[in-house]
């Protein structure tokens, strides 16, 4: 984290002070939102308690707006910016969804080429639909042990960059669901000696901008613009999100694109839990990421004794496609006990009690931050040894990749708006999907649209369905059809 200016105080929190001062002026409200401080809903307000009714306010001179924010908001932006070690910050109340789309539609336009890697969040592909930018995708080195797809090697973002001239910007996630890193710093470098813009999409790393001995922030790496889930390690609430800019992004201009999309009724809800979540990182967030490293690493060390599960670390790094590791995730492969992550996931919460982040075909990960205890790893730690004692079986048959490298026929925003008909999900093979197929979570598609449907990508669609995964995208809900091209 960048040393504060001394002109800000960051322990403030002005959304909270100025809300707090309004609640104290008892203000007769003629305004929205209609249960009128609770009184008109009062099962809401028995569930959710007065405090957050009375903070469930419109905007208006007193508490500013966040669409165009000169005062309390524009303040708390200005805290943020200064805490993240960002030119410009912004509040955003649309989830990191909106963060990431934000910054891809201020990048890019109609034809437009973006560099990035092939698995980004679903938010990412839906930016293109929208803007009608065409992808080039830099596609990851798969970890043939664990299945999974790893960073962007420089070599191939170098490559895209020569074969891609005209493109705009290059896109990189800091760091993946599995909390690997790319070398961000190199990448950033070559954009910029190629004139291209550098994102980071940073809806795990929030606490990259806090925290000692984890790998390095977007903003610290030069990069021009970040999209943080606050809501994730941050600790603000769900929904709640920042988007951080450098100073080479016209601010303006971006918050033009904010507005686009966002919402004319900025939730104080979710403004506030971001201005005191920003103050709280800013307050203690060295000493808390610290504790939360430590019982990751301890949790590794007694997951990998019980034997058969593999939580892995920072031994995955190698200089290039795992630069860094992100030392808070807790990332667990579970293949070996012969069953899929998914598995896993649905026994812990189902027989155990424990919630974990998600499961997909051969690993799980526990989200690790701020809230979480020694004593509830115990108990996480104690039920994965009773599951493979359990339930282990032979892993023959079960699948081992999690990526498949996808063949792009057209665009994303041509294929989602074009012609289509609906086919049998068995009879698809060889044409080209116009919709999404994912597993939510993570939420990077197995098939995005504009992409070939082949025979290893309806094998892969079949298997995560009869593991258990929940499928999400298509038009048909049960997923017996899919859209395609006509």
């Amino acid at each position: 984290m960048k040393t504060s200016r001394n002109s800000l105080n960051q322990t403030r929190a002005p959304v909270y002070e100025a809300l707090e001062n309004f609640r104290r002026m008892r203000v007769v409200p003629f305004d929205v939102p209609g249960h009128k401080r609770g009184r008109g809903n009062p099962e809401l307000t028995a569930f959710l308690g007065q405090q957050c009714m009375w903070a469930d306010v419109n905007s208006m001179k007193p508490l500013d707006n966040l669409c165009s924010p000169v005062s309390v908001i524009r303040e708390a932006e200005e805290l943020a910016a200064d805490a993240f070690g960002a030119a410009h910050a912004f509040l955003m109340v649309g989830g990191t969804t909106s963060s990431v789309q934000s910054m891809v539609l201020t990048a890019c336009k109609r034809g437009d080429e973006i560099i990035l890697p092939r698995n980004v969040h679903r938010s990412v592909i839906n930016a293109l639909v929208l803007c009608g930018a065409v992808p080039v995708y830099v596609n990851p080195e798969v970890n043939q042990e664990l299945g999974i797809s790893l960073g962007m090697r420089r070599e191939q973002v170098e490559k895209a960059i020569v074969e891609h001239p005209g493109a705009v910007a290059v896109l990189v996630n800091n760091p993946t669901y599995y909390g690997i890193c790319s070398d961000l710093r190199a990448i950033v470098k070559m954009a910029h000696k190629a004139g291209m813009l550098c994102l980071a999409d940073e809806a795990h790393g929030t606490h990259f901008y806090f925290g000692g001995g984890l790998p390095v922030s977007a903003m610290e790496a030069g990069a021009d613009m970040a999209a943080v889930s606050m809501h994730k390690s941050g600790g603000s609430l769900t929904q709640s999100s920042l988007l951080l800019t450098g100073p080479n992004v016209h601010a303006g201009y971006v918050r033009q694109i904010i507005n686009l999309t966002q919402t004319t009724s900025g939730s104080y809800l979710l403004m506030s839990s971001l201005d005191i979540s920003r103050r709280n990182l800013v307050l203690r967030g060295r000493e808390v990421f610290h504790q939360v490293a430590d019982m990751a690493s301890y949790a590794r060390q007694e997951i990998n004794a019980i034997g058969g599960y593999y939580a892995f670390g920072r031994e995955l790094m190698n200089g290039n496609s795992v630069f860094d590791f992100d030392t808070t995730k807790l990332s667990i492969h579970t293949r070996d006990i012969g069953l899929a992550g998914i598995e896993v996931y649905d026994i812990l919460r189902d027989e155990y009690d424990i919630q974990i982040e998600f499961g997909d075909i051969g690993n799980i990960l526990a989200y690790l931050s701020m809230g979480d205890r020694p004593q509830e790893l115990e108990r996480l730690v104690s039920a994965l040894a009773e599951i493979r004692r359990r339930y282990q079986k032979d892993a023959a048959g079960l699948l081992s990749q999690e990526y498949i490298e996808p063949e792009v026929v057209t665009s994303p925003q041509e294929a989602f708006y074009a012609e289509k008909e609906s086919l049998l999900l068995t009879e698809s093979e060889g044409r080209v999907c116009s919709e999404f197929v994912m597993c939510y979570p993570p939420g990077i598609p197995i098939l995005a649209p504009g992409e070939r449907i082949t025979a290893e990508i309806l094998e892969h669609i079949q298997y995560a369905r009869e593991k258990g995964c929940s499928m999400t995208g298509p038009e048909d809900p049960d997923m017996i059809r899919i859209n395609v091209l006509a």
